[in-house]
């Protein structure tokens, strides 16, 4: 059987992607519009998907469909349930981003507790050339060393995290939550770890469970010196009451990487902000050179291994 493959958003994966060593004609499209999907895929045995969304409307006009190889870690965008009646095999990517995200993460973990941005422009709007010595204190600078790191999510992007806070001398608290959990993990109440933590860093999928976990009440409880770090996925967050948050100064900072709807061509209230204590990046933290290359390769092997009727890395 040849198979046919089809790549629905080339265009998100900036690497090399090796064509699978089996029988197949291949098509990819840059980016592919919700409207377009059925169509594209109308002879597809196999599909590959980043963003471009997958849901039961869809896949109920493609009988020859046989699986879908996402490419990336997060599957939300698959309606998997419909997968799983109608015998369509999912893989997602796992492990690509091991170390990419955790770095992202720190990166803005520590440019917010040290003030960076606020520094940095005074320095250019020529604060520094006004001062009478030769340093000035206008933001806090506060340390890493000695500070509490709040993790929710202990998989393998929260375990890299709390091994990188631990080399700055952090203490690291795992927030509890309902199963799955890993195993050998030490689980501390979610609400001591907001009451508890100056850094929370969250690195978990968003599911019906997770969706906007951090609202107004969670912030409240949250240290007014503390900082919120996500790096996961938008929907985690409400983004109206974060915004609130640090208008009134609930909270000392936050860095995002994601966004509820991404990209905001709707606008979001985070995009409103122009406060030196937030910082957004757009959906960058997975993103390294390295990082996308073992995500190209691994997709490739997802779908070779399902040929070959070894799958691997399946949701389904």
């Amino acid at each position: 059987m040849t198979e046919h493959v089809v790549f629905l958003d080339r265009a998100t994966l900036n690497a090399t992607v090796r064509r699978p060593a089996f029988e197949h004609t291949w098509q990819e499209y840059p980016t592919t519009a919700v409207g377009a999907l059925a169509e594209r895929l109308r002879a597809a045995t196999i599909a590959i998907t980043n963003k471009a969304p997958l849901r039961a409307a869809t896949l109920r006009q493609l009988p020859r469909l046989r699986m879908i190889a996402v490419a990336a870690t997060g599957y939300d965008v698959i309606d998997v349930d419909y997968c799983q009646a109608h015998g369509i095999a999912v893989a997602n990517i796992r492990n690509y981003a091991v170390h990419t995200v955790p770095e992202h993460a720190f990166a803005l973990i520590t440019a917010l507790r040290r003030n960076l941005l606020a520094y940095r422009h005074d320095v250019e709007q020529g604060r520094w050339q006004q001062v009478e010595q030769f340093c000035f204190f206008d933001y806090p600078i506060r340390d890493l060393y000695g500070a509490t790191l709040g993790i929710v999510g202990e998989g393998v992007l929260g375990q890299g995290t709390a091994a990188i806070a631990r080399g700055f001398g952090m203490q690291v608290l795992f927030a509890d939550h309902a199963p799955p959990k890993a195993s050998g993990v030490v689980f501390t109440p979610f609400d001591e770890v907001l009451a508890r933590s100056d850094v929370i860093s969250l690195h978990v999928p968003l599911t019906a469970e997770t969706r906007n976990m951090i609202g107004i009440e969670q912030l409240r409880r949250m240290k007014r010196t503390a900082i919120l770090i996500n790096t996961a996925r938008g929907g985690l967050v409400d983004e109206e009451a974060l915004a609130q948050a640090l208008k009134e100064g609930l909270i000392a900072g936050a860095g995002f990487d994601v966004l509820t709807r991404e990209p905001p061509k709707e606008g979001n209230p985070l995009l409103e902000l122009r406060l030196p204590n937030f910082i957004l990046t757009p959906h960058v933290a997975w993103a390294s050179d390295g990082a996308m290359q073992f995500l190209a390769d691994q997709l490739i092997d997802n779908v070779e291994a399902f040929v070959r009727g070894r799958p691997q890395n399946l949701v389904t």
